[in-house]
């Protein structure tokens, strides 16, 4: 088995330290609290008195920090425990654009830096399920499938450019806070209407809107450039009445701001177009 470190143990971190000392494992870790590590030095973990002696030996680096800045400190302090050439996997949920610049300051300075952030809960990371994404050179990434798909139920290799990864990250997050927001929405309809969110929810046991993205995704790539399915102006209206069936006093999220969006297509003269226009008017 391989000896790991796992830096930053919060809930993501800490499910991911359970998991690969369930496997059989050497897992050091390291913390800024300190109290966190508790636990998993309880159930076999090693702490490290820093990060750079955390590392020391360890033939692969976990990073599930918080934050761009975080990382950046945390790649400085272990520098000089690591030996050339082994892994540096950062799970955290960051910019594009300094993944990118870190990636190329990191291999500049010898280290091989890929960003793998994931789609997991604290409960996924103990059980190995969930997605996790990595992008970088094939080279580098190929021979970490295996161990990487130990700790996700699926590994997806977003490409070869260092920042894909953090995109598919934040789009993928942005999908999932859009449909919360939405689910509010329909769940103050439901109020209005005598329905209980299981009742709101039923339709959604038969109809299956997420296999539609895709199919989505590429009417409002395409917004405007042929004959509409959905005008708009009918759309607008079918958004009027969802906002009317909400208790007038409601405070809604999400419907608003389509509404919003929708007026000022319709402002623009696109009221004939088909309805995705209203999400990317510039392809008209």
């Amino acid at each position: 088995m391989s000896k790991l470190a796992v830096l930053g143990t919060g809930l993501l971190g800490s499910g991911m330290v359970e998991n690969l000392l369930a496997k059989g494992h050497a897992v050091r870790v390291w913390n800024r609290s300190r109290e966190k590590l508790a636990p998993l030095v309880a159930n076999g973990a090693v702490a490290g008195a820093d990060p750079a002696d955390t590392v020391a030996g360890c033939e692969r680096v976990h990073l599930v920090l918080a934050e761009d800045d975080a990382v950046d400190a945390v790649l400085g302090a272990l520098r000089s425990g690591l030996r050339p050439g082994v892994p540096l996997l950062d799970h955290s949920t960051n910019l594009p654009a300094r993944v990118a610049h870190r990636a190329a300051e990191r291999r500049a300075s010898g280290l091989a830096y890929l960003h793998a952030p994931v789609f997991m809960s604290p409960q996924n990371a103990r059980e190995a399920g969930g997605l996790m994404l990595i992008s970088g050179p094939t080279s580098e990434v190929e021979p970490l499938l295996a161990p990487l798909g130990e700790m996700s139920g699926k590994v997806w290799h977003c490409g070869e450019r260092p920042e894909l990864a953090a995109f598919h990250k934040l789009a993928g997050n942005a999908v999932l806070m859009t449909l919360a927001g939405v689910v509010g929405d329909l769940f103050a309809m439901g109020r209005a209407s005598g329905l209980d969110p299981a009742g709101v929810l039923a339709l959604f046991e038969v109809f299956k809107p997420g296999a539609a993205l895709p199919f989505i995704g590429q009417r409002v790539a395409k917004a405007g450039q042929g004959p509409a399915s959905f005008e708009l102006k009918m759309a607008r209206k079918d958004l009027r009445l969802m906002t009317q069936t909400a208790a007038p006093d409601a405070v809604l999220t999400v419907l608003p701001a389509l509404a919003a969006a929708m007026d000022r297509a319709l402002a623009a003269g696109l009221g004939a177009k088909d309805f995705a226009v209203f999400a990317n008017p510039a392809p008209r």
